[in-house]
């Protein structure tokens, strides 16, 4: 399920939804090339099966920080803010401008990333998400039944109640009909 919560550390947060999305090397690799962590066309083969582990991981730390923004003064807690800051210290990887045949300017990696710069992106994300007020105060919840994803409300007049309209927002509406149907049946 393609979704775009409109930060990339949230979208790592639902690839978990409505199940794991990040079952190998293959599917993370298809993930960071679809978010954007990577240019079009960078070479992943290096990627190894404890790339999985450590995107989870952050995933696992996203989540409390995210959702529970004043959370509690726990162990846990602590833990997972402890490991976003670690992981946000390393270096990005090195983004450059290369011509094409063409003439214009498109943008590449140095090197082949690493996994470490790679997670780095997504803590940094994480962090400045964490640390500004106003996007902060845009992130929510979805109200669908069975879905916890969450995004940034970046609609107009912060109104937005569902990750998708097209999915949790229709199927809201199809359950109020049945509701309102069954009454008038009764």
């Amino acid at each position: 399920m393609a979704f775009d919560a409109g930060r990339i550390c949230l979208d790592l947060l639902a690839t978990s939804h409505p199940a794991e999305q990040l079952a190998g090397v293959g599917a993370l690799c298809v993930w960071i090339g679809g978010v954007g962590l990577v240019p079009d066309g960078t070479s992943l083969a290096h990627a190894e099966g404890n790339w999985v582990q450590g995107f989870r991981e952050l995933r696992s730390c996203i989540g409390p920080l995210v959702r529970f923004p004043h959370g509690p003064d726990t162990a846990p807690y602590e833990r997972a803010l402890r490991r976003i800051n670690d992981l946000a210290r390393a270096a990005p990887p090195t983004p450059r401008a290369v011509r094409t045949r063409g003439g214009d300017l498109v943008r590449e990696l140095a090197a082949p990333p690493s996994c470490a710069e790679l997670l780095a992106l997504v803590a940094r994300d994480a962090v400045e998400l964490l640390t500004d007020p106003v996007a902060r105060a845009a992130v929510r919840e979805c109200e669908g039944d069975n879905c916890s994803l969450v995004y940034l409300d970046t609609s107009r007049g912060r109104r937005r109640r569902w990750c998708s309209s097209e999915v949790c927002g229709n199927r809201e509406r199809v359950a109020r009909h049945r509701r309102r149907a069954a009454l008038a049946r009764a």
